[in-house]
């Protein structure tokens, strides 16, 4: 098996990891994102802390990187809340795209703040995603069914803010592993106030959703960082969408959701939006 077999296969791993986190957040049932955003990031802090004991270094942040942390944390804290109500609001398919939005959103933030340039097939590329999204929130005055959506967008958008935050770190080369624990140790705190006013009793069934969505999680993690250790994105990413048919097919035979044909769209359009631009990437590279 050559290396991009390998990685096209985490990846798919990774996918399907992610798509079952959704599924256990959604079996948790009626508890607040907050609370069951928390257990998510306590099983990752653990993993991370485990990672950076035995690879050595300390768990101090490079000097000049705190700031840069603080803005990753805090847009995938926000992110991670708003996919979470989106996932108990919406269909999981529904909200795993919604999330898929947030290479989109990266392009954006990449040019603000790191002064990348955009070309005009990636701007294209933004407004027909963004199309493709609207297909799937449904704008409308009907609050019930557009707010959940409006969400999920914002936390793909609060993930593509804090994926930029990752790629400027790497930049400064500070450890992945030291990212993942600073984020997850941030976004535990910032909820342990709000826990202990306002969180409720779980029952066993709900704790162990709550960390099997945890351990998916870490997953997911180990499983893409495998899958962009084999292969270059260039040539994998696109697989990652496969998350999306994962989180279909789990949520038809878990809650017994089917999108509609506007949703089906959008998964359509933004799919399309993402393969094209792989295809492009891919042949610039070669070009190059």
């Amino acid at each position: 098996m050559n290396s991009r077999t390998k990685g096209i296969l985490f990846i798919l791993c990774s996918a399907f990891c992610f798509a079952l986190m959704n599924a256990f957040v959604r079996l948790a049932g009626d508890l607040p994102p907050v609370q069951k955003s928390f257990f998510r990031n306590a099983v990752a802090f653990v993993f991370a802390l485990i990672i950076l004991m035995r690879q050595g270094g300390g768990f101090r942040w490079r000097k000049g990187n705190l700031p840069l942390l603080i803005v990753r944390a805090s847009f995938g804290t926000i992110g991670i809340l708003c996919n979470y109500y989106a996932i108990d609001h919406l269909l999981l398919s529904d909200a795993s795209m919604l999330n898929k939005l947030s290479p989109f959103a990266a392009i954006i933030f990449s040019l603000i703040f790191l002064h990348e340039k955009v070309k005009p097939v990636q701007a294209a590329a933004i407004i027909v995603a963004f199309g493709g999204a609207l297909c799937i929130i449904k704008p409308s005055f009907d609050l019930t069914e557009f707010f959940p959506a409006l969400v999920g967008f914002v936390g793909g958008v609060c993930a593509g803010a804090a994926y930029t935050a990752v790629r400027a770190l790497s930049q400064r080369e500070e450890r992945g592993a030291y990212i993942v624990f600073f984020f997850s140790g941030f976004s535990c705190l910032s909820v342990v106030p709000w826990l202990l006013m306002h969180g409720e009793p779980m029952t066993l069934a709900q704790t162990l959703s709550l960390l099997g969505a945890g351990f998916a999680a870490a997953g997911g993690q180990f499983s893409i960082t495998a899958a962009y250790s084999n292969a270059p994105a260039s040539e994998i990413s696109v697989f990652d969408y496969s998350q999306v048919v994962f989180a279909a097919i789990l949520g038809f035979f878990l809650f017994g959701q089917i999108p509609d044909w506007l949703s089906v769209l959008g998964y359509c359009i933004i799919c399309g939006v993402s393969i094209g631009m792989f295809c492009y990437n891919r042949r610039a590279i070669k070009s190059y």
